[in-house]
């Protein structure tokens, strides 16, 4: 066949290829003339196609046939410390510093350099942390548990004083705000008093009205070359601590992030730092070569540039619904390209290279859009293949029409898409809608935002409610279903018994044996096979099917 003999024209000259390499630079020269520019060709673009392979398609019904539009927006230059490596913490120790130096390990014994970084003016901090100890039995019961502290402390190490003016943030834990993963699922209204699932949740509500929470002091002196603890909170064992701050400082300073056990008196935390050890639990050590080349993303341990993202997009919603991604990764960007992640300037080595979940990061995204008649606002998560739905977001999101202001809390499952809210648009005029959120911890980036008719999303709805239903009828009908042939299996076939016939011995001659009658051994008698019970008959579409099979092999062959 002649596609077959040009695949083996072209492996061979791969393998030419391969040896052309090898050789000389004078010699390579030379050899290049032999190869068939065609193959040349071949070469360059699967080449190409491999290494510019395009990411993981995101897939979300409400979109399909249809396409995004990038929003193209940018960070702001606020440094911010982010401490999530290691997210499960096993035992007190050091999570993140950018002091200068390195810190023991606990799984290696061997130093890890700091993620070394000198905050000046502006600054963001969030810190994530869950706590499983390694000593079972620490776990506890409902109330009895073992339980870490988790501080954050401020180092000065000018000759000068250093005051830091905390502008806004939280801190919360799974005693002040229980995780609650599958609760307020769905879009529901927020009050003076937010709902939340969990520590996460509750803090991103607070940054996003900008508030100070009370408990947390405004303002605070570091002495010359001392250091203070600014925040703490306890850790539960089988439970989670978040924080969220902003601030401000009059010179220059670092920050460190660190567990204590049992204990949130000040200098017990500041003992830690000094001991120099990191808290076990980081379990990506032995993945750097992975965590490098994106095979695996870790967590994040260090400073990211940007605690903000703002972006801004016109469109004429009489010429096709409008879909733009909101917090959208590598793998989940709708085939725009466009990219949401803010880099990391500094890094623990088992941290991710960039900041993968932009936890903590305040997104504001203006729509000015032209149209008519009744439309809604929805946010999406793609279907993840390979997955069971999973709840891919649980925050509170803040909806701006003019002087109109709307807060609604969000509970959203992966493949889902959920109406946020309706839009009043005013034909032949811009109507701006401004959409802003703190993205929460323990959610999964990579969402959808879009503006599309009522229609589109209620004939989204009754789709889905079909699909539901099919999906019970079948689910009822596989655990009743019983497995019966449709017909008996057919009679044995009874062997035919024939009488058995009289053999008559009739008297031999008496001869003297040959030698060669010597040598022959008797045989011994051997007995017909039995007759099978069932007799099989072979079916006409059988016999046809083979004789197909047969044809298409012997032209396979070239016969």
């Amino acid at each position: 066949m002649a596609w077959l003999s040009w695949i083996r024209r072209l492996r061979w000259s791969i393998f030419r290829l391969q040896k052309f390499n090898r050789n000389p630079p004078e010699d390579r020269l030379m050899r290049l003339g032999r190869v068939q520019p065609q193959v040349l060709v071949c070469v360059a673009v699967a080449t190409h196609s491999f290494m510019l392979a395009r990411p993981a398609s995101a897939y979300v019904a409400l979109m399909s046939g249809q396409r995004a539009k990038p929003l193209q927006g940018s960070f702001n230059k606020v440094p911010v410390l982010h401490s999530n490596q290691p997210e499960i913490v096993k035992g007190p120790g050091i999570l993140v510093t950018t002091a200068p130096g390195t810190a023991i390990a606990a799984e290696s014994n061997r130093p890890l350099r700091n993620a070394t970084y000198t905050f000046n003016g502006d600054f963001g901090v969030h810190m994530h942390h869950k706590y499983y100890p390694s000593d079972l039995r620490k776990l506890g019961g409902l109330k009895d548990r073992g339980l870490l502290s988790l501080g954050l402390i401020a180092i000065n190490p000018g000759d000068q004083p250093v005051t830091l003016e905390i502008l806004r943030g939280s801190v919360k834990n799974s005693f002040e705000a229980p995780y609650l993963p599958n609760n307020l699922m769905g879009v529901k209204p927020l009050g003076k008093r937010p709902w939340n699932t969990g520590p996460g949740d509750a803090t991103a509500v607070q940054m996003l009205r900008e508030e100070l929470d009370r408990r947390l002091r405004s303002s605070i002196v570091i002495p010359a070359h001392s250091k203070r603890v600014v925040i703490s909170t306890d850790l539960p064992a089988r439970g989670i601590a978040n924080g969220l701050l902003q601030g401000r400082s009059d010179g220059p300073f670092q920050l460190a992030v660190v567990a204590a056990e049992e204990n949130q008196n000040e200098q017990a935390l500041l003992a830690v730092l000094r001991h120099g050890r990191l808290a076990p639990g980081r379990i990506y050590l032995n993945r750097i070569r992975e965590i490098q080349t994106g095979e695996v993303f870790s967590r994040v341990a260090g400073v990211a540039i940007g605690d903000r993202y703002d972006a801004s997009i016109d469109h004429n919603l009489n010429q096709g619904p409008l879909h733009v991604p909101l917090t959208s990764t590598s793998r989940h960007n709708f085939g725009t390209g466009d990219v949401q992640i803010n880099p990391l300037t500094s890094r623990m080595i088992d941290s991710s290279v960039n900041n993968v979940g932009t936890y903590g990061v305040r997104y504001d995204v203006t729509m000015n859009l032209k149209g008519r008649g009744a439309h809604q606002l929805v946010l999406s998560h793609p279907v993840v293949s390979g997955k069971k739905p999973f709840t891919a977001f649980r925050g509170s999101i803040r909806i701006q029409q003019g002087e109109v202001v709307e807060e609604v809390h969000v509970g959203l499952r992966a493949g889902e898409s959920l109406a946020l809210t309706d839009l009043r648009l005013t034909p032949g005029r811009i109507n701006s809608v401004n959409v802003s959120l703190v993205y929460p911890a323990d959610a999964t980036p990579g969402h959808l935002l879009s503006v599309v008719p009522v229609q589109q999303m209620a004939m989204l709805l009754q789709r889905q409610k079909r699909q539901k239903a099919t999906q019970v009828k079948l689910s009822a009908q596989k655990k009743e279903r019983k497995v019966v042939p449709n017909q008996a299996p057919p009679v044995a076939i009874e062997p035919i018994n024939q009488p058995e016939k009289i053999r008559i011995n009739l008297p031999t001659p008496v001869t003297e044996p040959t030698q060669q009658q010597a040598l022959v051994r008797p045989r011994p008698a051997t007995l017909p096979p039995p007759l099978p019970a069932v007799v099989p008959l072979p079916s006409p579409r059988y016999i046809y099917a083979i004789s197909r099979q047969q044809q298409w092999l012997r032209q396979l062959q070239g016969r």
